[in-house]
């Protein structure tokens, strides 16, 4: 095959990133993670054989992109990721055309640590900025008018562990390259101004649960978050556990939308230019839930799931239905609880120690021994939620024991009546 490298002097190398890897929080990393995000090659599938016939720099080589083609598996839909997906993708379309004047309706995307709502979000976000983009350079092929030359359709940002009305402005225009004036009240005028200015659609605000709300610092960013609302952008808020985490204080359900209700901002501490304004901020709240063992549906989801992490893998024993036979989906399950980021990294471990072994293949018994670990968790708010507790010391499913033979009837004292002639 013309993709399987047989000769030294061939490309060598070519799925190595070059340079520090995006960062989505700033236009430019978004922009290059977005034309991007589905280009990474896995390596080719050989055979012991194929790889055996390598030169030795050829078969480390090999084994580099086998590992980077493990901790580079594509993202897998699950009937809970489209869900969300086409919810968001469907309302940036709607808000994106509505000419009407008044607030957006927001999104919140809820769900607990590793769970892939970042991925969830962005990638719909990405789909719709490549849809929107093609929309404009269609109608609008130069330049567009009342707008800066940097379009910018979707920013995002993360609220810092500390948040403060000001870190999250300063969060906020540094997606823009813009500069950080000295008071508050400057900082939102030009958050607002950069966000009309650039053309800005969608405002992806992550890890919204870390405002504790009981410091006036939390409850202003909060309020602030809300006024954001008004600049025609669709507002989508990403946390873990939104419902308990006070986000929701004062909120209701309309019966009519199915829709949460937030109140309107306090009034002695907005910002807002058009505070005497009552506008309803209305937001749909959406659950990215992990996998469910417990029903036919639920285990079918998983197996499918699973199906497709063993067809990205590239271990050189590795057999069909290496994964979904057996005790394995149930072990892989409760390692994870159903869990896709905690199911990615035992995947990730186990394959790496499978090749380091030479066993080549993932078994019970080398999971067994495969902690999950988290790597670096600096980032992130472990008393939010952020960080999930990893199942330790799982058994794997006993096996059904083999049903016993039915045992033999004593047949010492019944009569089989005259012996044939024959036995005599």
């Amino acid at each position: 095959m013309a993709d399987r490298p047989t000769q030294d002097e061939s490309p060598l190398a070519q799925f190595l990133r070059l340079g520090p890897r995006p960062d989505r929080t700033r236009h430019e990393g978004w922009q290059q993670w977005r034309l991007t995000r589905d280009a990474f090659i896995p390596a080719p599938r050989l055979s012991l054989r194929e790889y055996d016939a390598l030169s030795p720099r050829r078969k480390g080589l090999h084994d580099m992109h086998r590992t980077a083609s493990h901790v580079n598996m594509r993202l897998q839909e699950t009937p809970m990721s489209t869900k969300v997906a086409d919810l968001m993708l469907g309302r940036l379309q709607n808000n994106a055309v509505r000419f009407a004047p008044g607030t957006l309706d927001g999104l919140m995307l809820n769900g607990g640590g590793f769970q892939g709502k970042t991925e969830t979000a962005c990638r719909a976000a990405a789909a719709f900025e490549d849809m929107w983009r093609e929309v404009y350079r269609q109608l609008l092929p130069g330049s567009m008018p009342g707008t800066r030359d940097l379009f910018v359709p979707v920013a995002y940002c993360r609220l810092p562990v500390r948040a403060t009305p000001k870190a999250l402005c300063k969060n906020i225009l540094d997606v823009y390259g813009n500069p950080h004036p000295g008071t508050l009240d400057d900082l939102v005028r030009a958050v607002r101004d950069s966000i009309r200015d650039h053309n800005t659609t969608a405002l992806l605000i992550d890890d919204v649960t870390r405002l504790r709300l009981h410091r006036q610092d939390d409850q202003d960013t909060l309020d602030l978050i809300r006024e954001l609302m008004d600049l025609n952008v669709t507002l989508v808020l990403i946390g873990v556990d939104i419902p308990k985490s006070g986000l929701l204080r004062g909120a209701y359900v309309d019966a009519r939308t199915n829709q949460y209700v937030l109140p309107d901002i306090r009034r002695g501490k907005s910002h807002n230019e058009a505070a005497d304004t009552q506008t309803d901020r209305r937001f749909d709240l959406v659950d990215l839930d992990p996998f469910d063992y417990t029903t036919p549906i639920g285990i079918a989801a998983f197996l499918d799931h699973l199906t497709g992490i063993e067809d990205q893998l590239r271990l050189f024993r590795a057999t069909a239905g290496m994964l979904t036979s057996g005790s394995m989906p149930e072990y892989l399950f409760r390692r994870s609880r159903g869990i896709v980021g905690l199911l990615r990294r035992l995947i990730e471990a186990g394959c790496t120690g499978a090749i380091a072994s030479g066993e080549e293949r993932l078994s019970l018994e080398l999971l067994r021994s495969t902690p999950i670990r988290l790597g670096n968790l600096d980032d992130l708010d472990a008393e939010t939620g952020e960080v999930p507790d990893i199942p330790q010391d799982v058994p794997p499913p006993a096996t059904p024991a083999k049903k016993s033979a039915r045992r033999s009837r004593n047949t010492v004292f019944d009569d089989r009546g005259e012996r044939p002639a024959a036995d005599g």
